[in-house]
């Protein structure tokens, strides 16, 4: 099972922009789709943002479209998340796994994902 290590994070006004990173372990991914969830305190894990590994397609949450952009490197085996404009209930820790539904609005994680430390983002005046 491909595990990522997940960075970026920090402490952001309300407005701001943030770039999360995370790497792959595994080297061929063809047939994965990736996907950005996030954890805020008290409440489960939830899907943000996903993107299939070979065609490059995408879905968001409601919450964050218009706002964050997901996009992967296939030579380096990364997957980005650009997060502008964000809010306070942005705030969580973000993971990255892979998904077992991704679209028409839904961002599911798959049930094998090990999931890693996350990265931290804190939106706060």
């Amino acid at each position: 099972q491909v595990q990522f290590v997940e960075s970026g994070g920090g402490l952001v006004q309300p407005g701001g922009s943030l770039r999360l990173s995370c790497a792959a372990s595994a080297s061929n991914l063809d047939s994965t789709t990736i996907g950005w969830f996030r954890q805020a305190p008290g409440k489960e894990r939830g899907g943000v943002s996903c993107i299939n590994w070979v065609d490059g397609r995408t879905e968001y949450v409601n919450s964050v479209k218009g706002r964050f952009t997901i996009s992967r490197d296939n030579v380096k085996n990364t997957v980005s998340l650009q997060m502008n404009n964000l809010r306070p209930g942005d705030t969580g820790v973000y993971y990255c796994g892979t998904t077992r539904r991704c679209g028409r609005g839904l961002v599911e994680a798959s049930m094998y994902n090990i999931w890693g430390q996350g990265t931290q983002v804190t939106v706060s005046s």
